[in-house]
């Protein structure tokens, strides 16, 4: 999965997903699977379904950039997600409809009452705690009660 985070000052657009197969009706970021021309592409994936979802474009977007890898064992499924931040450029023409949900700006610091899936939600903690405040890439692991953020180093 790919998911785009978009900042609009002290807010946060958030997807409430409806009728997904994959999570119960939450908050989300937009974005999706991947298809298979894109599997070796997070980047790509993310930008197709943020233009099908919300019909925006990488030019209608500053800082966008890979912040978090999420890996969780589900129900005996893999679930690798990556997460990407970005700001909403004041020229950029957004319209609130979408066909996956319901789009809502959520302030920044209301955004961890959201009901939201369980990496997405370690993801955003983190990030309004620390990763806000710098441009590293980390990686999440949920196993259980338990999960890591490490900051992944370039080698």
């Amino acid at each position: 999965m790919a998911t785009v985070y978009i900042r609009r000052g002290n807010e946060m657009l958030m997807l409430y997903r409806i009728g997904s197969k994959v999570v119960d009706e939450c908050f989300c970021g937009v974005g999706g699977h991947f298809k298979e021309n894109e599997l070796n592409n997070a980047k790509a994936a993310v930008l197709r379904e943020m233009k099908e979802e919300i019909r925006l474009t990488e030019d209608d977007l500053d800082n966008f950039a890979l912040r978090y890898i999420g890996l969780r064992n589900a129900k005996n499924e893999l679930r690798l997600n990556y997460y990407f931040f970005a700001d909403l450029k004041e020229t950029a023409n957004l319209t609130m409809d979408c066909d996956e949900g319901i789009l809502h700006w959520i302030p920044l610091d209301k955004m961890t009452e959201k009901e939201m899936p369980v990496t997405a939600k370690h993801c955003i903690e983190h990030f309004l705690a620390e990763g806000m405040n710098n441009d590293k890439l980390y990686v999440i692991t949920v196993n259980g009660n338990n999960t890591s953020v490490i900051e992944l180093d370039e080698t």
